[in-house]
């Protein structure tokens, strides 16, 4: 399967290992508090964070591209609205990807640096989609976000490679082993 075969190539990717460690740099900084780092890696919750915002800015985005195909133009201003609360949510989604992705070993960490910069291009293009639609320009703004979806769709897939098969993320230890983090 050409999905596998990416993925291992990435995992193998020493090339990665400078923008990796780049990363890590400003995990730092940003993330100097403990109790910050541990809210957003959601130790409170009994396992990770991360996964449960995404719904927020992927909900918001594929409803928006709902509306865009199927609404006619009386539901613009709420697709308008759907793009820029899935762009702002983005952010803490964001965050709690870093906290987690601190704690993956690097072969983790080269998927999850690939992941946040497939995800960071979806995030351009919504934020891109969210300018052009309150410029007036709709058209514009639909197409953009049909972009910024197909890459969301690929950092997704990069996320759930990271969650499900390398099994990075918070959990309670009541819960059993979570896996190791090569």
């Amino acid at each position: 399967m050409w999905l596998s075969r990416a993925i291992h190539h990435i995992e193998r990717s020493a090339s990665l290992d400078p923008p990796v460690d780049a990363i890590a740099n400003v995990a730092d900084r940003v993330l100097r508090s403990p109790q910050v780092d541990a809210a957003l890696r959601g130790e409170q919750l009994g396992h990770a964070l991360h996964p449960l915002l995404t719904d927020f800015p992927l909900g918001s985005w594929m409803s928006a591209s709902l509306l865009d195909l199927f609404g006619g133009q009386r539901v613009r201003s709420a697709a308008t609205g759907l793009v820029g609360f899935g762009v702002a949510m983005a952010v803490p989604t964001a965050l709690a990807g870093l906290a987690e992705w601190r704690s993956a070993g690097q072969v983790s960490r080269r998927v999850g640096a690939v992941h946040a910069a497939v995800n960071t291009t979806a995030l351009t293009l919504y934020t891109a989609s969210l300018l052009a639609r309150l410029r007036g320009n709709h058209s514009r703004g639909v197409a953009l976000a049909l972009a910024g979806g197909g890459s969301a769709w690929a950092g997704g897939y990069l996320g759930g490679h990271l969650s499900l098969v390398r099994k990075i993320g918070t959990a309670d230890p009541s819960f059993g082993p979570v896996g190791h983090h090569p």
